[in-house]
């Protein structure tokens, strides 16, 4: 069977169950009314945020004939559900980490972020200017979706911990919250990883059933009170540099849109991916005083941790290039990552670096 047929059938067989026909939107002189499920809880910090930003942009750009009607996690359907429900039809949009559905395939992280990659700056000129775009609407085509960045959180923090991580042996038995590749990358350490819904961290760490776990960043995990129920905290990650969110629509529903409607979406969710990016950046700095003023301990893994986790990203990153689509689109990423960090790295991270030794920043 030709791939991407096979492909677009396994993307869309989970959702046939939930829904026989395929759901167009409410279309009416011109109007039209997107059902947007979404991975997130109502009122989270930051990923909520974007899902109000993104619907009230398209309806302001549109002056109110498209209209987003936004779902939360569990409101429509499971916060990982939301893929199937906007491939089969059931739902008309989802908004997502794309990570989330790596079963589907593989390349589906490399939207979100994938140990050891893109940072936000780098990841918007793949993005952008070196064909990732293109590529994110080729994938997504396969699951009859149109896909577009829509959100941006910066680098992610590395995880609270019940207790320090002296050494990767500390994470051989450890049960540990952590999606993606990420999640895989500790899982060659020996963690027990787990997927667990954002609305449903804090009790699963608060009960036992974690031992630690990663979220966003200061800002959201503050917000989520996991400060509540750990408190060594390690600012620095290397499973999400830079991770984009998605608003995906139904293809079928999408080029039932008229072009403007089209563009509006599009041009929305652009918006969107560097106003969340900004919104972290500005939060995250004052969260994270908070937290330390109120008890928290922040560490740094050490080099024999990074390197564990090195090799294990290493071989995970391997494994997923059996897929054809992951390798094509992880080479035109890197590729791209490799040209710009060579001016960024040289440019600003020089003087950022510069900056805070002369300006007493650190």
């Amino acid at each position: 069977m030709d791939r991407r047929k096979f492909l677009k059938s396994a993307g869309l067989a989970a959702g046939a169950a939930a829904a026989t026909t395929l759901a167009t939107p409410a279309i009416s002189q011109g109007r039209a009314k997107l059902t947007m499920v979404t991975s997130w809880p109502r009122g989270a910090a930051g990923v909520w945020d974007v899902v109000e930003h993104i619907s009230e942009t398209v309806n302001q750009m549109s002056d109110g004939t498209l209209e987003v009607d936004a779902k939360a996690a569990g409101e429509l359907v499971g916060a990982f559900e939301s893929f199937d429900a906007a491939s089969s039809g059931q739902a008309d949009a989802y908004h997502a980490a794309d990570y989330y559905f790596i079963s589907q395939s593989p390349a589906w992280a490399l939207f979100t972020a994938i140990p050891f990659g893109m940072t936000a700056p780098e990841m918007m000129v793949w993005y952008y200017h070196r064909g990732g775009r293109e590529l994110h609407h080729e994938l997504g085509e396969i699951f009859n979706l149109r896909s577009f960045i829509a959100g941006n959180t910066g680098a992610q923090g590395g995880g609270w911990y019940r207790s320090p991580i002296n050494s990767a042996e500390d994470f051989n038995g450890l049960k540990f919250r952590m999606p993606g590749l990420g999640g895989q990358t500790v899982s060659k350490l020996g963690a027990s990883v787990q997927n667990v819904p954002g609305g449903e961290i804090y009790q699963a760490l608060a009960s036992g059933a974690l031992d630690a776990t990663e979220w966003i960043g200061p800002w959201s995990d503050e917000a989520l009170g996991l400060h509540e129920v750990a408190k060594n905290y390690y600012p620095a990650g290397f499973h999400e540099p830079g991770a984009a969110l998605s608003f995906a629509v139904n293809l079928e529903v999408f080029n039932s849109l008229s072009p403007a409607h089209q563009k509006i979406i599009e041009q929305a969710s652009a918006e969107s991916h560097q106003w969340l990016y900004s919104l972290y950046i500005s939060n995250n700095g004052s969260a994270l005083g908070r937290l330390v003023a109120g008890g928290v301990t922040t560490h740094t893994f050490s080099d024999e941790v990074w390197d564990a986790f090195g090799a294990g990203a290493a071989e995970v990153i391997e494994e997923a290039r059996g897929d054809d689509m992951f390798a094509k689109i992880h080479d035109s990423a890197f590729a791209a990552m490799r040209d710009a960090s060579a001016w960024i790295s040289g440019s600003d991270g020089v003087y950022t670096t510069q900056r805070a030794r002369v300006l007493g920043l650190l």
